[in-house]
């Protein structure tokens, strides 16, 4: 295999001074480990904002379903050995129209049967000064030895405020036997807005309910960045918003319209952190080196987790090496940050598969 890492170190050594630059102190709390989360797109995505738009303030995407250190992923994107990314328009898959799908196409196929699944789910009552719980199992990757050594499964779990007002306070954080305030998002100064960085359950309501339209608006209002592809930015924003607590309207038009984005495909075979076998949807970024994928239950089509692995070879780790994987475990709607779910103390240590 042609290394197509060699030219590109320069480059890498400008994102490492990038990486260092923007990683808060070891020692402190300043900066929550929530926006160390989800794994390549995080830092990639800040550099890139940086480099096309010094003056505008960097935010990231707060996934309510998704925990991973700094270390561990935001790393691993940008040091996929330099592959070039560039930014692109959207474009159909061949022979569909922008925003559609063919029934034809397994992809298309299953999406709409997910979506179908989620659509019939009752629709939870959430109110604006509740907290939407979630509970999940991840196993991370660490890359700062320059060699990938994928973490023990670990335990999170968050508490995010559904105040559809700009927060400085965001919800609270719980691993490794400590719990942690969720601050604004870097640049927030009056407080981080309900939106793609804070996906509240209101605001999630508030999404265009026809496929068709929020694929449109995925496309529309994904962030920007300068040298991603356009199609892998919207699949991971739509992956971004996956699991949590959602209204089942949302959820069935999210599917739908992940259908509509060109290279998405079928995954007879998926697993999520805890080892749950299913069936998974995956769009490879070629570009970057790395495969990314949702998987659902193959019974009841709900959503388990997600993961991530390499497919090239990369400073840090063979083709195949796993970048990121979670298993979601609990979610549900409390009163207030800190409080559990009944039943939740007894299952902390369970594990499936």
């Amino acid at each position: 295999m042609k290394d197509t890492t060699a030219s590109a170190s320069p480059e890498r050594h400008d994102d490492r001074e990038e990486i260092a630059r923007l990683l808060p102190a070891p020692a402190g709390r300043d900066l929550p480990r929530e926006r160390h989360l989800r794994h390549k797109e995080l830092l990639m995505r800040q550099i890139d904002r940086d480099r096309a738009a010094p003056a505008r303030p960097s935010r990231r995407l707060l996934r309510p379903a998704l925990l991973a250190p700094v270390t561990a992923l935001a790393l691993a994107g940008v040091l996929a050995g330099g592959f070039a990314l560039s930014g692109g328009d959207r474009e159909p898959a061949a022979g569909t129209a922008p925003g559609t799908a063919t029934d034809m196409h397994p992809a298309a196929a299953l999406l709409r049967q997910i979506s179908g699944a989620a659509g019939r789910k009752a629709a939870p009552a959430v109110r604006d000064d509740q907290f939407v719980y979630t509970r999940e199992k991840v196993r991370e990757t660490d890359i700062t030895s320059g060699k990938a050594v994928v973490s023990p499964l670990k335990d999170y779990e968050k508490w995010i405020a559904q105040e559809p007002g700009p927060l400085k306070r965001l919800g609270l954080v719980r691993s490794d036997g400590e719990t942690f305030p969720l601050n604004a998002e870097l640049g927030d100064t009056n407080g981080t807005p309900a939106g793609f960085s804070r996906p509240t359950y209101q605001w999630l309501s508030s999404l265009p309910t026809d496929p068709a339209k929020l694929l449109d608006y995925l496309y529309a209002n994904t962030p920007q960045v300068g040298r991603r592809e356009r199609d892998q930015a919207v699949f991971e924003q739509i992956g971004e918003l996956l699991g949590g607590v959602m209204p089942p309207r949302t959820a069935a038009a999210l599917y739908e319209a992940a259908a509509g984005i060109p290279g998405v495909t079928r995954t007879p075979q998926a697993w999520d952190a805890i080892g749950r076998p299913g069936i998974g949807i995956a769009r490879d970024d070629k570009r970057n080196g790395v495969h990314t994928e949702w998987v659902f239950d193959r019974k009841d089509l709900s959503f388990l987790g997600f993961r991530s692995y390499l497919i090239k070879d990369a400073p840090y780790g063979k083709a195949g090496t796993l970048l990121s994987s979670t298993a979601q475990i609990r979610t549900a709607v409390v009163n207030k940050p800190g409080e559990e779910p009944p039943g939740t103390a007894g299952t902390r240590n369970d594990r499936k598969g």
